[in-house]
């Protein structure tokens, strides 16, 4: 579709317009005689535009004829009629000449480097990494090698597993995937203990090695010692050190707390608009019209329309949208119902995969205009993790 649309603009085309009562038939005509006319929208009942390469508008005189229409001209556009305006107007010729060769120097540059898709590693340990390898904001793009700084980055950061880099226009874009790395497994012949990795009340002991050293009905805090790898014999002159293995399940308590405004205030559009359009040039911007906003409360919608998708130059329109702040009353069951269920949702995210929900606790109170939801979960689970020992002499 871009193809069509350069190739009609460096031809040249015309915007025409059609009067008359045999509309139909001048299309049908013009299509037999292989004339392409393409957007055409019918105005009035008797009118209709569209648009017409200048060869085409040419062979439509006979068309016309035929069928007995009025047919004008209402705007000429592309390449051939803008070389026309140039030869009379050089300066502005001279200066649109040297608009477009800043436009293809200035596109030859990244400007704005894009990172998606990590979580764990911040933009800025990437970006960093990028500069100390001379990739950075300014570099012309087809001096890039984009094997080789992928492959760097997959060298450097351990915990990346895929990288896919490609340039958009002035823009090079990352994505990145990281690798979830589960936590190191302790070699079974390295000595430890198992601790508690969260406060529980101790419901159910199973030392397979090693020694219990907690009992059913204990409240324990976060890393205390469950289940012991040190041995201590009378008959031996020094401890023995195990690798300490089992399972220590206990009742754990998670909660989540919720706050909600009984009444809040919800913004409701006048109808009321402000126009105001801005010429990008890669993350760089001029404002057409400056000043104040007329309204006190507004929402800000932009709409961006490229003029080339070779070029990074956008029209963007900000649509400034004045809106009324209404007050809402919240009907108190619903609002109870909704924020228990997302109090549980937020609680389920960081569940244990084996853990099973004993009860639920659920207190709602009210301060002031907000409705306070409290969930509480009692969960069985197992609570041990593994805790290398470390003796004196190591």
């Amino acid at each position: 579709m871009l193809a069509i649309k350069l190739w009609n603009y460096f031809k040249g085309y015309v915007i025409i317009r059609v009067e008359g009562l045999t509309l139909e038939k001048f299309i049908n005509l013009a299509v037999n005689k292989d004339i392409y006319l393409w957007d055409i929208k019918r105005i009035e009942y008797t009118v209709l535009e569209g648009k017409v390469s200048i060869k085409g508008f040419k062979l439509l005189k006979e068309v016309v004829k035929r069928v007995g229409c009025r047919v004008y001209i209402i705007e000429k556009n592309g390449f051939p009629f803008l070389l026309e305006k140039l030869k009379k107007r050089k300066m502005f010729g001279f200066g649109f000449l040297l608009f477009v060769g800043l436009i293809i120097f200035l596109t030859s540059f990244i400007w704005n480097i894009e990172v998606v898709g990590n979580e764990k590693i911040v933009d800025e340990e990437i970006t960093d990494f990028l500069e100390g390898i001379d990739v950075t904001t300014g570099k012309i793009k087809y001096s890039i090698d984009i094997d080789n700084v992928r492959n760097q980055i997959l060298d450097n950061f351990n915990n990346i597993s895929f990288v896919s880099m490609e340039i958009k226009g002035t823009k090079l874009f990352i994505e990145v995937k990281e690798q979830d790395l589960p936590p190191e497994e302790i070699d079974l012949k390295t000595p430890c203990n198992i601790v508690a990795k969260k406060k529980g009340i101790i419901e159910k002991i199973v030392a397979k090695n090693g020694k219990s050293v907690v009992t059913e009905g204990d409240i324990v805090e976060k890393g205390q010692l469950l289940i012991t790898g040190v041995i201590k014999d009378e008959m031996f002159e020094k401890d023995m050190f195990l690798h300490a293995d089992g399972e220590v399940f206990a009742i754990t308590r998670y909660s989540h707390i919720i706050e909600e405004p009984i009444e809040k205030d919800v913004k409701e559009e006048t109808g009321n608009v402000l126009k105001r359009r801005e010429i990008k040039f890669g993350e760089k911007g001029i404002q057409f019209i400056e000043g104040n906003i007329p309204f006190k409360e507004y929402i800000i919608i932009d709409k961006t329309k490229s003029l080339l998708k070779i070029l990074p130059i956008k029209i963007v329109t900000h649509e400034y949208r004045e809106v009324e702040l209404n007050k809402i009353k919240q009907n108190i069951d619903s609002l109870k119902i909704r924020t228990k269920v997302l109090a549980v949702e937020e609680i389920n995210k960081i569940l244990p995969e084996n853990s099973k929900i004993l009860s639920k606790d659920v207190k709602y109170s009210i301060e002031g205009n907000n409705l306070i939801t409290v969930v509480v979960l009692e969960v069985y689970e197992d609570i041990g993790e593994k805790q290398i020992i470390y003796n004196e002499e190591d």
